[in-house]
């Protein structure tokens, strides 16, 4: 395989999941699935997430975050190919919604509410995420904005949880 780019998902008769640009930055396929591919890929992060902080804790998490900030940054940048974060790229989502879970104990409870209010955030983009969406180049603006949405969920996860486990 060439080191060109990957083609759009529009010139391609199927995926070709060799390229690890497309594997990475739609989770796997997941962004794949129809309608509202960003929900579905914070729903493929949960129990990713649980696993890694069952395993290792909540360090994990937040090492696995930074890992896939990074691989995201470098796999949605491909992926897009000049277009502004498109819908299956979901990579981004994964990074924001274990972003929000790295304060949370493991509580199905507090998971779910991670998954709501981050949905919310990356929906609604308060500054600066909109500003990090329309103004940084590539797939560092793919990754940023859902990065600040998942720290404001996950500020308000972790009053909740501090409120509750008490």
């Amino acid at each position: 395989m060439s080191g060109g780019p990957v083609p759009s998902m529009k010139t391609l008769p199927r995926p070709n999941f060799w390229w690890a640009s497309l594997l990475l930055a739609t989770w796997f396929g997941v962004g794949l699935l129809p309608k509202a591919p960003g929900t579905w890929g914070s729903l493929a992060a949960l129990p990713c997430a649980w696993l890694i902080v069952w395993a290792g804790g909540p360090i994990a998490l937040a090492c696995a975050t930074g890992a896939v900030f990074v691989l995201g940054w470098w796999a949605s940048a491909i992926y897009a190919h000049g277009r502004n974060d498109p819908g299956e790229v979901v990579i981004d989502e994964v990074a924001g919604q274990w972003l929000v879970l790295i304060v949370a104990p493991l509580d199905p409870a507090l998971y779910a509410l991670g998954f709501v209010l981050f949905r919310l955030a990356d929906i609604t983009k308060p500054w600066p995420a909109n500003w990090a969406e329309r103004h940084l180049p590539g797939g560092l603006g793919i990754m940023a904005d859902d990065i600040v949405a998942g720290a404001y969920a996950g500020v308000v996860v972790w009053a909740v949880a501090d409120l509750v486990m008490r």
